[in-house]
């Protein structure tokens, strides 16, 4: 499993010609990164007095992270899990009109399956972004340049998976339901991409301010 694997472990099989771990699972590692950076701010947030009144907040904030970096790192092993089926598909004889059928129905069936984790990838990054706004405005000064890193991973995750989402509903037969995830990946893409930049950007003021 991707989320058991070492560091280098991991680079190595991302560099190499298999096609899992690929752009997916990368995404996801972003999403989970995020987290984990999110995490390191609520920690050095919870704890001061400083901050004793916006402490129970930011408990549920690190809370939700916690979860929604598993949530990152089981979304890359299900993401390679998912492109094996749909790998062995394109292989699939297609000589008769029977076999056409049969290899278009499985087609169909995986591509969507292949469409939808990338999906849930960018949801649980637009969730994360919400949570970083929050640790932006409340989470220790100390650690405000670390909310900005963690915005950009996160919005690495949020637009490295609306790739695998196009590559797949693309090569959909069935346009309605393709182009109904597709609008779904354009509106979670326009609004994260502006939450993500937002954020950064008032960091990067922040940390500019003399």
């Amino acid at each position: 499993m991707i989320k058991e694997q070492k560091i280098d472990e991991f680079l190595e099989a991302l560099s190499s010609r298999q096609p899992v771990p690929g752009g997916g699972g990368a995404s996801a590692l972003s999403g989970a990164l995020a987290s984990a950076l999110g995490l390191m701010v609520g920690n050095l947030t919870v704890g001061k007095k400083k901050y004793a009144d916006v402490e129970e907040e930011v408990q549920g904030m690190m809370r939700r992270l916690e979860q929604l970096q598993k949530d990152m790192a089981s979304l890359a092993d299900r993401d390679a899990k998912v492109f094996a089926p749909l790998a062995a598909a394109y292989g699939l004889p297609s000589g008769t009109e029977e076999e056409r059928a049969h290899k278009e129905q499985v087609m169909e069936k995986n591509l969507l399956a292949a469409s939808l984790v990338p999906m849930e990838i960018m949801e649980k990054a637009y969730e994360m972004l919400e949570l970083l706004a929050g640790l932006e405005q409340k989470g220790s000064v100390m650690a405000v340049s670390d909310v900005g890193v963690a915005v950009q991973f996160a919005r690495t995750a949020l637009t490295g998976a609306v790739m695998n989402v196009y590559i797949n509903t693309k090569s959909m037969k069935n346009r309605d339901k393709a182009e109904e995830l597709n609008r779904k990946a354009d509106r979670l893409m326009e609004s994260g991409t502006k939450r993500a930049d937002t954020i950064y950007d008032k960091v990067k003021k922040r940390l500019r301010k003399v």
